[in-house]
């Protein structure tokens, strides 16, 4: 008897040892000389915080699903990063949010488009896979969605953030070709998007992406986040992509699903895969700046990007959440 409970224990630690969350929280223009030492640790803490929270879900033996949309959330509801509370503002002074989840079990998604009242985009995507027949949903219809799911509403003074409004009246000014007031922040050349892949306790994986687009956009503009196979991707038999960077080249390049083919018709390992992609096809065009994180699901990950930096993170079974933000 006490071999057969040792035994079951011993399996219940390598199958909880399987699990692995990994994140992104934007690429950019990331150096040490553009970052104080105080904006370093909230990013840090607020990343570490998030994983901590993803990974807490996996160790419970809770689903994929529920540690990428649980760990965005936390980006989302952080004025640090460009999703949800620190979305940029529009042309026209507006917060307009995208996000997209993806079930790697049965290839079921949801995504959102041009939301200004919805507190979490991420949870709203979840919403349409879950309780609609649709896969995207954008502008009024979506936040009508929103609302009879019972998503969280909030007034859009909500996403109100000095950092991002200054940010947009530099961007004006430049516009009008006359110097802007420098910015005590990182220059994230806009790729501010957060996103999330996780291998549940089932073997399951799933991908989320949020974010609040480009500062100054125009238009009704929407990137590739929220669409599926460009921004985010996830399949069972092959790996869940999020990706962050210059929206228009991710969508032509279809980045999110070229890396899954690489992986799943080549043989690909997750690096050669995103090294393909993100390095070699998407460096050779002028302006495919950004990266992807993505996950097989045996727990392997990769972290490419061609940019100077990219927020990035992971936590696997034991709990130790590890972030990096630097090229080197």
């Amino acid at each position: 008897m006490k071999v057969a409970v040792l035994m079951m224990m011993l399996a219940t630690a390598a199958q909880a040892q399987k699990t692995m969350l990994v994140m992104h929280g934007g690429a950019g223009t990331i150096t040490r000389s553009s970052m104080s030492p105080d904006m370093e640790k909230q990013y840090r803490e607020t990343l570490e915080q998030a994983l901590r929270a993803g990974h807490a879900v996996l160790a419970k033996g809770g689903t994929s699903l529920d540690a990428v949309e649980t760990s965005i959330r936390i980006l989302e509801d952080s004025p640090l990063f460009n999703a949800g509370k620190g979305s940029v503002f529009t042309h026209d002074g507006r917060n307009e949010m995208d996000a997209a989840i993806m079930d790697g079990s049965n290839k079921k998604a949801g995504s959102v488009a041009g939301l200004t009242i919805v507190k979490n985009p991420i949870s709203a995507a979840r919403a349409v896979m879950e309780k609609s027949t649709h896969v995207m949903l954008a502008g009024r219809g979506a936040e009508l969605f929103a609302t009879q799911a019972g998503l969280e509403i909030v007034d859009p003074s909500y996403f109100w953030t000095e950092r991002r409004w200054k940010a947009l009246q530099n961007e004006l000014v430049k516009e009008q070709g006359k110097p802007v007031s420098h910015l005590d922040i990182p220059d994230e050349k806009k790729f501010g998007t957060v996103g999330a892949a996780a291998l549940d306790q089932s073997g399951n994986l799933a991908a989320g992406t949020s974010t609040g687009g480009t500062s100054n956009k125009r238009w009704g503009r929407i990137g590739d986040s929220p669409v599926i196979g460009a921004g985010t991707y996830a399949s069972n038999d092959s790996v869940a992509v999020s990706c962050t960077g210059a929206g228009e080249f991710f969508i032509r390049w279809t980045v999110a699903y070229d890396i899954a083919a690489l992986v799943k018709y080549r043989g690909m390992t997750v690096e050669q895969a995103g090294n393909e992609v993100i390095h070699k096809k998407l460096e050779a065009v002028p302006g495919a700046d950004g990266g992807a994180i993505i996950l097989d699901a045996k727990g392997n990950f990769a972290m490419p990007f061609n940019s100077e930096g990219m927020y990035r993170g992971w936590v696997g079974g034991d709990g130790i959440p590890h972030v990096l933000i630097y090229k080197d």
